[in-house]
């Protein structure tokens, strides 16, 4: 007869008895909560018992959690407790498991109420409470493999493990706690798999490896701290099994999941926003004091900025007011790369993603100017790219108003003049914006009512705004994208179009150029575009490399690696060579003309990296504006309990030229030229930096003009003398 009881443990078995919104997660151990009323038990790794308790009507204290630095930041400083259970903690040596000191680290020190020193203790309680094992050190200790063999050396043993098959595996999930057998994760073509390797008995070194539940989608797994349990995650089920052979062998003999099965439907987890948030406060403080590159704080007295921000924790009442307290705290630091963002915020849509979807405005991957006198939406102009790519990294990157979209259905794309005056049978003249009538709509079709252009003054006095008169709309079917892939399309079309004019500013001065837009530099895609953009022109005379925007990334070392590369040889075959698309030179791919990078304000991370680098490796010339200004590289892996982050700069970087920083964080990378784009200029469709690195190509190549080899005039004449030639002894 519980109403609301809870109970929360890591290692423990929780049992409810009679409870209504009873909630028991765990293992190992024992828990019972009988007959009780908003009743919670917290416990890592003992025993909870809840027996006929009441919910006082003020706590003396919270039974959550709230943390404090481990150097308190001044000496009004609560110290805390790990948290108290309303029910009677009963640490005995016949219901405490036994921790193994590899598994029991991963609980976390506590510290005393009384003294606030740390404590080892499971509970909370003084390090003088009785425990079943207290390990040497709160860090964990690997545990060593069992390789089922004793009496052996270590390298002998070792050998067993060569039996297991190369593979694509991506963790050991654990062994077999009676058993030698290895449980590995494997990647697969569709997702990932657990398999059961099996050792043959000794001497064979032979194993026999079984899949798990092949069949059925996994999800996940795991396993419990103190190893004595097995979790699997298949198909949305959840499974728990003991980590033993016989719990393993009984459960790969089942056709289905269906013993042993969790109920996940009622478990739910109390959580009081304002201790939250405490938490995250002093974790994030915390997670900076340890992870910042600078032991010194950059000078700062950290302890103190954490007596200085922590009252305004109290007072938040959102998690977006949080963030903004965070961020004051980290800006102390006056280092860039730090970042606030993520966590678990309120969400209008209530996490339901059809919700979400009906209020998206889809995009037609075209832009508009709304027209009085057309009594409709003018296409001034839609975004087309390079036509050699249908796909790129598996996105189509056409406006849906395209031809090269329109032409799959037999239809004829919209061009620049074209009026969009309907869709779905609606005037786009009756809502404040065309696209409200596009919402929900995205990879669905649609009707659009267009007037092709040429239409005569005339023929547009007639025409009403049901489209009724002498010139009538004809109906279009498009198919509008989301407004993530709209961007895309849209960014891809600039990209192209940009390439397009440097090609034809250096043409009209006489050479011929490569151009490559970088995005960022955050790994496979933009790896892509690399290739694409460099292997192709990498024999012209001058190169252009843009990281204006570049969001940053880590893969700067791989393009300096490739523009580094050096000809020291050349080919010629008997009808090719160099000039006409022969072999050209080893090493294969070096670019041998100049080069110009284009930077701006918002260039930034290892956008900023990559341009230091060409600077101080001499391998081009930088155009543009000065930088962002961020030289501390980071991992971005000291996330929150909620999940969200305040960055932590951890990586410092330094050269014998600028010493830390590398001239780059507070200061940004400076260009050798530098230009800014008027807006005025850029709205009107001129790029001045880029002209600009035209002109720095074109007056270099004046001055050290790019010299293609030539062969030797003679092949060697392997023919023989003529003395030999008349030699009487032949």
């Amino acid at each position: 007869n519980a109403t609301s009881g809870v109970g929360v443990e890591s290692e423990g078995v929780i049992e409810a008895e009679n409870a209504t919104f009873g909630v028991g997660v765990g293992s190992e151990g024992g828990s019972e909560a009988e007959n009780a009323t908003s009743g919670v038990g917290v416990e890592s790794e003992g025993v909870v018992q809840a027996e006929n308790t009441s919910a006082p009507e003020k706590p003396s204290q919270s039974p959550f959690p709230s943390s404090i630095p481990s150097s308190p930041p001044s000496s009004s400083s609560q110290p805390i407790s790990s948290p108290p259970v309303t029910s009677t903690q009963r640490p005995s040596s016949s219901s405490q498991p036994s921790i193994s000191p590899s598994i029991a680290s991963t609980r976390l020190p506590s510290v005393s109420p009384s003294s606030g020193v740390l404590s080892d203790s499971p509970s909370g309680l003084p390090s003088s409470a009785p425990s079943q094992a207290e390990p040497s050190s709160v860090f964990p200790n690997d545990r060593e493999i069992d390789f089922g063999v004793g009496g052996l050396t270590f390298a002998r043993k070792a050998y067993r493990i060569a039996g297991i098959p190369a593979g694509p595996y991506t963790s050991i999930m654990c062994q077999l706690k009676d058993d030698p057998s290895l449980l590995l994760v494997e990647s697969k073509e569709k997702g990932s798999a657990v398999t059961l390797f099996a050792f043959v008995d000794f001497p064979s070194d032979k194993v026999d490896p079984t899949p798990i539940y092949a069949e059925l989608e996994y999800m996940g797994s795991g396993i419990s701290t103190t190893r004595n349990h097995l979790l699997f995650i298949f198909s949305g089920l959840m499974k728990v099994v003991p980590n033993t052979v016989k719990s393993v062998l009984q459960m790969m003999g089942e056709s289905k999941m269906e013993n042993h099965i969790v109920d996940t439907l009622d478990m739910f987890i109390s959580v009081w926003p304002s201790l939250e948030y405490e938490q995250m406060f002093n974790d994030a403080w915390r997670l900076l004091r340890d992870y910042f590159y600078d032991t010194n704080m950059n000078g700062i007295d950290w302890v103190q900025m954490h007596t200085r921000y922590k009252d305004l924790v109290k007072r938040c009442s959102k998690r977006e007011e949080l963030d903004n307290v965070l961020a004051q705290m980290a800006a102390e630091l006056s280092a860039l790369h730090v970042f606030v963002y993520g966590g678990e915020y309120s969400d209008p849509m209530h996490g339901d993603e059809k919700l979400k979807k009906i209020n998206q405005i889809a995009s037609l991957g075209a832009s508009f100017e709304r027209s009085v006198e057309y009594k409709g939406y003018i296409v001034t102009s839609v975004a087309n790219r390079d036509p050699d790519y249908n796909l790129m990294d598996g996105k189509a990157i056409y406006s849906p108003l395209s031809d090269k979209v329109m032409e799959l259905s037999g239809q004829r794309g919209l061009e620049k003049g074209d009026v969009i005056v309907g869709i779905n049978g609606e005037s786009v003249m009756r809502v404040p914006d065309m696209h409200m009538l596009l919402r929900g709509m995205a990879g669905r079709s649609v009707r659009l009512d267009v007037l092709r252009q040429p239409a005569t003054r005339r023929e547009l006095q007639n025409i009403t705004e049901t489209g009724e008169g002498d010139f009538k709309p004809k109906p279009v079917i498009a198919v509008p994208l989301s407004q993530k892939d709209g961007d895309n399309v849209r960014y891809a079309a600039w990209e192209w179009g940009t390439r397009e004019k440097a090609q034809s500013l250096a043409k009209a001065k006489g050479f011929s150029v490569g151009y490559i837009h970088m995005r960022s530099m955050s790994g496979p895609a933009d790896m892509d575009a690399f290739a694409r953009g460099f292997f192709s022109d990498y024999d012209k005379q001058a190169l252009i490399i843009d990281v204006r925007h570049n969001r940053g990334g880590n893969i700067d070392s791989w393009l300096l690696d490739i523009l580094q590369r050096k000809a020291w040889m050349f080919f010629q075959g008997r009808a090719t060579n160099v000039n006409n698309g022969g072999l050209g030179w080893d090493q294969q791919f070096a670019f041998r003309g100049h080069i110009v990078v284009l930077i701006d304000e918002k260039t930034s991370s290892d956008g900023e990296g990559f341009s230091r680098g060409v600077s101080e490796l001499g391998l081009g010339r930088l155009v543009g504006k000065r930088t962002w200004g961020g030289g501390i590289w980071l991992s971005s892996d000291n996330h929150l309990v909620d999940g969200g982050i305040a960055t932590a700069p951890e990586i410092g970087t330094y050269n014998d030229n600028f010493g830390w920083g590398l001239g780059i964080e507070q200061q940004g990378v400076e260009p050798d030229v530098e230009v800014d784009n008027n807006p005025r200029v850029a709205f009107d469709g001129r790029d001045q930096q880029l002209e600009k690195a035209v002109e720095v190509l074109d007056q270099w190549l004046k001055e050290e003009p790019l010299v293609q080899p030539k062969p030797p005039a003679a092949k060697r004449d392997m023919s023989l003398p003529v003395d030999v030639e008349n030699c009487a002894a032949k």
